[in-house]
């Protein structure tokens, strides 16, 4: 028995899982024929279904992900699956039984299976560590390619008060994307390096005020006078707004 649980190490009175692990691997468990089958819709309708044409002069056949062809073939989601069906039926005196159907089948069985083994896993097995961990990080790994993780956009500072030739600010977002030193508008491609952001600041605060203010160009030529001061001290926005935020000029 196991002092603490065996894969978030938290302390435990006795077993080898702690409540919150044997419920997330239950989740997990539970999720696994939806995720296998998400894998499905991602990859590309199969050329055999194209009514005998031939590839010559038919369309480029589209790109593969072999990440999702790994996990849907049988040494992937399935055979990690029936694996620790088939090493808890030994450490349990069962017999083994073969694993025979549909890869979809197949996973849906095992996940079954395992569902009922969990309470045991959690209480009497070494294993239950190891275990929950490798469910743990295929859901993660099939997850990440179903849902990927939103791109870094970078920090909102406000919006670009650089002025047309005609006087219209351009007001377009402005962000300071990751690693970046120097605020550059996409949409007038004004930029903005860290000497200037004392002064972005003050005229995107004059702006905000003014909501249409129509200035001169001339306007933007006081930017040169700032410093690299002021962006610490920018007022918390309203919860009802998307974060900006003024990041270090160092």
């Amino acid at each position: 028995m196991s002092a603490s649980c065996d894969l978030c190490e938290q302390a435990i009175d006795d077993g080898y899982l702690c409540v919150g692990c044997v419920k997330g691997t239950r989740v997990r468990l539970e999720a696994m024929p939806t995720l296998y089958g998400g894998l499905a819709a991602l990859l590309p309708p199969s050329s055999g279904t194209t009514g005998g044409r031939t590839g010559k002069g038919g369309p480029a056949p589209l790109p593969v992900n072999e990440d999702i062809l790994d996990l849907r073939s049988s040494a992937g989601m399935v055979a990690t699956l029936e694996s620790w069906v088939d090493a808890i039926r030994a450490e349990r005196g069962r017999p083994e039984v073969p694993h025979p159907g549909s890869p979809t089948g197949r996973v849906t069985r095992a996940v079954g299976e395992l569902l009922g083994h969990l309470p045991w896993v959690a209480v009497s097995w070494p294993e239950a560590g190891l275990f929950a961990g490798e469910i743990r990080e295929l859901a993660r790994s099939v997850s990440s390619i179903i849902r990927p993780p939103a791109a870094d956009r970078g920090h909102r500072v406000g919006n670009c008060p650089a002025a047309f030739g005609d006087g219209v600010i351009c007001g377009a977002v402005l962000r300071l994307a990751p690693g970046e030193k120097v605020v550059t508008c996409r949409w007038c491609q004004t930029s903005y390096p860290p000497a200037t952001w004392a002064g972005l600041k003050a005229l995107i605060d004059e702006d905000a005020k003014g909501s249409g203010l129509v200035r001169t160009p001339g306007c933007d030529q006081a930017f040169s006078a700032f410093t690299e001061e002021g962006w610490a001290s920018v007022p918390t926005p309203a919860a009802d707004q998307e974060e900006e935020s003024w990041p270090s000029a160092s």
